[in-house]
């Protein structure tokens, strides 16, 4: 079995990984909230994670492993959504998880999680995981309000390297005149006019962000669990907070392993509004960049530094994987991936390595298997290099024809075709296997009707 190693943003260090239980290798990656479209920076921490399932699959067996991303389906900014467009909170989440969707799953080709918990299907355990934070003396109640008592865990701010006092010094926290501690944080809060509501031993409200995940991680892989991943703007306040509830409220337990993805700048600047650069997925999509392409360009920086989306880069990407599937076309992946691409993502997914190795390959096959664990080169997601079926089939056959005349001596026809290929923008791969074929930039299939 291939030893995984991964990096522990709670010790700073490189860790070989050890599931609790090989059987039940569990992972746990904060999701969206879901009250618009995703921008290409919440892509990121999908592609990353979900190239660390596909890893952990191979690994320990489809079976054992059980990945979950939340949908945060309610929240301020879904609130303000629905005051803002008079449409309700169910039909604004209900349509921005499809879109979340499609964009991620279809679109990105990620695969879809074990589980995708609403967070208001599970309101109920976080009353209860509330109440046991109250009657452990780590919360209290305060006009209609519960919040979680920051002094009362003593490793408060071990995972983002901060002191409670240096906090205090210079924090931008919310001082509110039912916080017995500036630092303290929102457990319950209560709802008012129209705002959705839950009946609580406190009074009609909503749960705070920060138990959301806390509940719904500690009912589906229980309360200590292998790996918890998202992006590094999480780490403070939302997963400090998350370690702080759990082990107090499990005595200890939670996650084991912390990884943290570094965020996304465009042209070399912080993605923003107000600079232009700020755009979705989707937009992208629209703009007729293939998701295959985002992906790569997402894969092709390691996920632990930060990387820079460039018009550039995605263009190389098109170019490389247009490359690969001429070669792999009508090819068979190999059964296992090659230990090349397999040890680079055994070493802190170092998706640039494990590129650069698919790079060095001249067996098809290999590159087919080694590419599925970066979840490049699967056929659902090669459409985009695909001209319609009359084409393909006008394609495959003068294949045919220029083997058949390669094979009778007719070197005229057999370099005719080849000419004509170059011409309309086809290149033709000879392999071991065969014929492997791609349509390049500027393809025109009219050029290739001649050739009949």
């Amino acid at each position: 079995m291939t030893q995984i190693k991964l990096h522990n943003t709670a010790t700073r260090r490189k860790e070989v990984f050890d599931p609790l239980d090989p059987k039940n290798v569990r992972l746990y990656v904060c999701g969206p909230t879901v009250y618009d479209r995703a921008h290409l920076g919440n892509a990121r921490p999908v592609v990353v994670f979900d190239v660390l399932f596909r890893l952990l699959r191979h690994t320990f067996g489809a079976e054992h492993v059980t990945y979950v991303r939340n949908y945060t389906d309610i929240d301020d900014k879904i609130i303000a959504k629905y005051r803002e467009t008079g449409r309700s909170v169910q039909d604004i989440t209900a349509e921005t998880i499809k879109w979340y969707e499609d964009d991620m799953i279809a679109g990105l080709g990620t695969l879809p999680p074990t589980h995708q918990p609403r967070a208001t299907d599970y309101v109920r355990q976080m009353i209860a995981m509330i109440e046991g934070l109250i009657a452990k003396d780590h919360a209290y109640e305060a006009q209609g309000h519960v919040l979680f008592k920051v002094r009362s865990y003593a490793d408060y701010g071990a995972l983002s390297g901060r002191s409670v006092d240096d906090m205090i010094a210079g924090a931008r926290v919310e001082v509110a005149p039912y916080k017995a501690d500036p630092l303290d944080f929102v457990l319950w809060k209560p709802s008012t006019g129209d705002e959705p509501a839950w009946d609580s031993p406190w009074g009609p409200g909503r749960p705070g962000w920060h138990i959301e995940c806390s509940a719904m991680a500690r009912d589906l892989l229980g309360e200590s669990f292998d790996i918890h991943g998202g992006g590094l703007d999480l780490q403070f306040p939302h997963h400090e907070n998350e370690i702080a509830q759990s082990k107090c409220a499990h005595d200890g337990a939670f996650a084991r392993i912390w990884m943290h993805n570094e965020m996304l700048q465009v042209e070399g600047k912080k993605m923003s509004k107000s600079l232009g650069n700020f755009f979705t997925v989707r937009d992208l999509l629209d703009q007729g960049i293939p998701g295959e392409v985002i992906r790569f360009v997402l894969l092709s920086t390691h996920y632990a530094k930060p990387m820079d989306w460039t018009a550039e880069k995605a263009r190389q990407a098109e170019d490389t994987l247009r490359k690969w599937r001429g070669l792999t076309n009508g090819i068979e992946p190999s059964v296992k991936p090659a230990s090349s691409v397999l040890d680079a993502l055994a070493d802190d997914l170092n998706t640039p390595k494990a590129i650069a190795a698919l790079h060095g390959m001249s067996d098809p096959s290999d590159l087919l298997a080694g590419a599925a664990l970066l979840g490049l080169l699967a056929p659902n997601m090669g459409r985009w290099t695909r001209p319609d079926a009359a084409t393909v089939a006008l394609i495959e056959g003068l294949l045919q024809d220029r083997l058949n005349a390669r094979k009778a001596r007719d070197f005229e026809r057999a370099d005719a075709i080849r000419d004509g290929f170059v011409a309309a923008g086809v290149e033709v791969n000879d392999t071991k296997d065969g014929q492997g074929w791609q349509v390049k930039p500027g393809f025109d299939p009219t050029k290739l009707e001649a050739l009949k």
